[in-house]
């Protein structure tokens, strides 16, 4: 029998609960965020130096504690640890959103990821993007993005689309219609163009946007 509401925590012990993402919990989140941004920047030298001054990283962690309460139904309590932690990192991200494992988010100042935003695993977010909404109405109102995404410098992706698998997203894009998998979507509004490079290896996700002009 599940007693979980019922036995006797304070709020933050609730938040400290193990957060489920698959089968890892929430220490082991943590430390999976520290090795994927080791992974993906070339200028990280060691996971200290990624723990102690890689905002996306923190972002990431308050998340990971903000998606615990808000799952444990301290919503409040969620969306005041999701402030602190934009007011800290300049990354804003509703603890109602949906993040799969080995997300890296590059820069991080100015990041927005919305509450009904869907992001998959092994993505990486630049500088300045959003995962916005074009409704203000309930339900799903922002993309959903599947795995091996990457999201240029700027680029706004708005709306309940969806950005399909290994799909590439060019810096300051607009993109309001689906992406297609293994495409490259470019320019404003953002059109869909077929990947001109052979496929790379899972750490490399960058593209030139000059292939595509």
């Amino acid at each position: 029998m599940n007693t979980r509401h019922t036995a006797p925590s304070t709020d933050s012990q609730r938040c400290r609960s193990t957060h489920r993402d698959g089968t890892l919990t929430l220490k082991e989140l943590i430390i999976e965020d520290l090795q994927t941004a080791r992974k993906r920047d070339p200028a990280a030298r060691s996971l200290l130096e990624v723990a102690l001054s890689y905002p996306g990283v923190h972002a990431l962690w308050g998340y990971r504690l903000a998606r615990s309460c808000w799952l444990s139904g301290w919503k409040t309590t969620a969306r005041v640890l999701s402030s602190a932690v934009r007011m800290v990192t300049g990354v804003d991200i509703h603890p109602g959103a949906r993040i799969g494992r080995r997300l890296f988010i590059d820069h991080a100042n100015g990041v927005v990821i919305g509450e009904t935003t869907e992001i998959g695993a092994d993505c990486v977010i630049f500088h300045q993007v959003t995962l916005g909404g074009v409704s203000m109405n309930k339900g799903k109102r922002h993309p959903t993005i599947e795995n091996h995404v990457m999201i240029g410098a700027g680029a706004k992706v708005l709306g309940p689309i969806t950005v399909h698998t290994g799909a590439k997203i060019g810096a300051n894009a607009v993109v309001v219609k689906d992406v297609p998998s293994q495409d490259v979507a470019i320019g404003i509004p953002a059109k869909n163009r077929s990947n001109v490079l052979p496929p790379a290896p899972d750490s490399d996700l960058i593209i030139d946007p000059t292939l595509y002009i």
